[in-house]
This record gives C-alpha cells, structure tokens and sequence, in this order.
C-alpha cells in the first residue's frame, strides 16, 4: 500500500467529543496505549479539562512568547490523534493533538506531541540503519521539506524531525502562515528535554525565550518550536476504556 491509499483511507469526518474517553478509540494501539500515568490518557484528561481552550500551561507558553502570531489566540478547533501523510513508507505521523487557532494576526496550527517519560521514538542513525526503499525515501523527503541543504546527526530523534513536517504540511492544508511544533511534557523531570534542544539547535532554529525556538527556513511560512510543562495532577487521572 502507497502513500495515495493512506491518504484514500484516512477519514476527515469529525464528530465532537464527549468525554475524554472518546480519544482512545483514535490511539494507534487502543488497548496498549490507554493507561493511567502514561502520555496518551494523560493527554486526554488533560485537554478535555481545558473544556475547548488552551491548557493553561500552553497559553501561558504561547503568550510569553514575543511574537504576536502566538498570542491571545482561540482555537477554532482541537483534533486528538491527527494523522498526516509523508512521502515514503505506509504509515502517517500521527499528532497527538492539532489544534487550529487564530488571533487577529494570523490564523495558526499547533501540532501537539505529548509525553510523559518516554522517549522521542528512535535515533536517526538507526532510522537510516534501515535498508528499505521506503524509509531513505521518507528522510529525503522530511529533510528537504525542512529545507536543510545536509543530513541531520545520526544522534537526533527521528520522530522530533517527522512531527515538525506534521505540523508543516498540516499549516499548509489549512493555508495557515504560521505553525508551531509544542511539546507537551507531563514528566516531573522534564525528561527528553535535552533530545528538543538538541534537534532545535541542529536544525538551526533561533531561540527566543528560554521555551520557544523560531524557524525562518521554510518559504512562506514562519515555524515555531516550543517545550511546555503540564499539569502534573493529570498523571493521576484514570478513565475508563471503551474496550
């Protein structure tokens, strides 16, 4: 299966949630994913609980920033487990939450990553340790999209590089001008931080406060990559399965 019959496959029918527990039945594995503590239940708790808005650790991100496309905004819509199709492979990168927003600068979308403890997915020099087609084809196809003229450091984590490309081609469906690549981190030591940083620097992003990092590469489109902190009391929320 090519990437048209992932794109044919994928359903763009929305139908507003009615409690958190209508995010699992989207999780890539529902019954694995679905546990108290972990990122995917916690996400969920978590974005509900914010009843339509921002949570109040990403607007506080979003409006500490200096710039004036990411502050006051109102999401128009919030979209649990997004899935975006790349070049390469079969399977989609799949956003734990795209939020589209606007203010009266610019319309905006948020890709969403969330975490608790675990890790951001393998290396990249493990990703090209594998010798099919479809995968070189994929990282060509994510490094020119980012507009980087060499090859990312094997040490970076592939899935920092595929979720910035979800939150590119996403702000692109949606002709949004402006994009932001947030990382939600529910660990109490904000573990992986240092895998963020990392990346950020790497791909020659500019820091512009201590939590958000801005990217000018990409024609047409001004790209921003943040860290924010949530609220840890959402770990300790357990909701029910619908299996």
């Amino acid at each position: 299966m090519g990437i048209g019959s992932v794109i044919k496959n994928m359903k763009r029918i929305f139908i507003p949630s009615q409690s958190a527990t209508d995010w699992q039945h989207l999780l890539g594995k529902p019954k694995l994913h679905w546990k108290k503590g972990f990122s995917a239940m916690t996400t969920a708790a978590c974005w509900e609980a914010a009843g339509g808005d921002f949570p109040t650790e990403v607007r506080n991100l979003l409006n500490s920033s200096p710039v004036p496309y990411l502050q006051n905004l109102k999401p128009l819509a919030i979209f649990p487990e997004w899935q975006e199709p790349l070049e390469g492979g079969d399977t989609a990168s799949q956003t734990d939450v795209l939020v589209v927003a606007r203010n009266e600068e610019s319309l905006v979308v948020i890709a969403v990553e969330a975490k608790v403890d675990e890790e951001f997915g393998p290396t990249l020099g493990a990703k090209r340790s594998e010798t099919s087609e479809g995968q070189s084809q994929r990282l060509t196809y994510l490094h020119e999209l980012l507009g980087l003229q060499s090859p990312l450091d094997g040490h970076l984590r592939y899935q920092l590089l595929h979720r910035v490309a979800s939150a590119i081609l996403s702000s692109r469906s949606f002709h949004a001008p402006v994009a932001v690549m947030l990382v939600h981190s529910f660990s109490e030591k904000s573990r992986r931080r240092g895998d963020f940083d990392a990346f950020c620097k790497a791909i020659g992003a500019v820091p512009i406060t201590k939590d958000m990092w801005h990217y000018t590469s990409i024609k047409g489109l001004n790209l921003f990559l943040g860290w924010c902190t949530g609220n840890q009391l959402f770990r300790q929320v357990e909701l029910p399965s619908v299996f």
